[in-house]
């Protein structure tokens, strides 16, 4: 006779998914090769460029197919992946240009610092926002699932949770980094700095799906500092220009360009 247990049991075999799974070792090894010819030579030796970019591009074209692949086979959907691809290339040059300047900020700003090699090979703030660049391209182009993935090895590795869909602009900063949260609408200026235990979030989320879509995480202007702690909420929050956030500041409303935010919630301008 049988019981409500091997009913349910059954009713699985008879519909488990197929194929649902990226393998990890294809999102490392994308993650690698698209590294290896934005820092070529820091990852791995070689001895003809011209033969080591071709090889690198050649690994990418493979494993995005392959990605792309396991993404249609898990959303049941179809991607224009050649085209995809070729995009993805010519986004790029644009990554690396950006790169440059986070790896700038990370140097000019932090006097610990001995080398931008060291910032490339040692530093988990910039691992995580090479990651976002990349999966932040990637979501650009409208492929589901894979961005997100991305994003989330690197939290896994770093303690730093950037969505993919965030927006982050030119020399970007940030510094030690563990605990970092920003949120899927936020939207970041130029010349940003955030500390370790940042959350750039949203207020209640208690409605759930009906939120989609909507702009739910603030917007921090060109040339703001965040320090460490500090806990910014809601998608109509913006902190204006010039404006430093002190450490274990609770935010939930805009502040004004060229102000000081303490813990007490106390306000004052920039001293010039």
């Amino acid at each position: 006779m049988e019981n409500k247990f091997t009913v349910w049991l059954d009713n699985k075999k008879n519909n488990i998914y197929e194929n649902s799974l990226i393998d990890t070792s294809d999102l490392v090894s994308f993650l690698d090769n698209v590294k290896s010819i934005i820092f070529p030579g820091y990852l791995e030796y070689f001895n003809d460029i011209s033969e080591f970019f071709e090889n690198k591009v050649n690994n990418i074209k493979q494993l995005l197919t392959k990605l792309i692949t396991n993404v249609e086979q898990i959303e049941k959907c179809k991607l224009e992946k050649n085209k995809i691809i070729t995009e993805f290339l010519n986004c790029i040059p644009e990554i690396d240009d950006l790169l440059k300047t986070d790896i700038d900020a990370l140097f000019e700003g932090d006097p610990a610092a001995k080398s931008k090699t060291e910032i490339i090979l040692c530093y988990p703030g910039l691992q995580a926002i090479v990651v976002h660049r990349i999966a932040h391209s990637l979501h650009l182009l409208g492929i589901p699932i894979l961005p997100r993935a991305l994003s989330e090895y690197a939290h896994s590795k770093t303690g730093i949770d950037i969505h993919p869909a965030s927006t982050i602009g030119k020399y970007f900063f940030i510094d030690h980094g563990t605990g970092i949260v920003i949120g899927e609408t936020c939207v970041i200026g130029e010349h940003v700095k955030i500390y370790q235990g940042v959350t750039l979030g949203a207020l209640s989320l208690r409605e759930g799906q009906k939120l989609k879509g909507t702009k739910r995480h603030p917007t921090i202007m060109d040339n703001v500092t965040i320090y460490s702690g500090a806990s910014i909420f809601g998608g109509e929050t913006i902190i204006g220009e010039n404006t430093t956030i002190g450490s274990s500041a609770f935010i939930t409303s805009s502040v004004e360009s060229n102000m000081i935010v303490t813990i007490q919630g106390q306000k004052k301008k920039h001293l010039k």
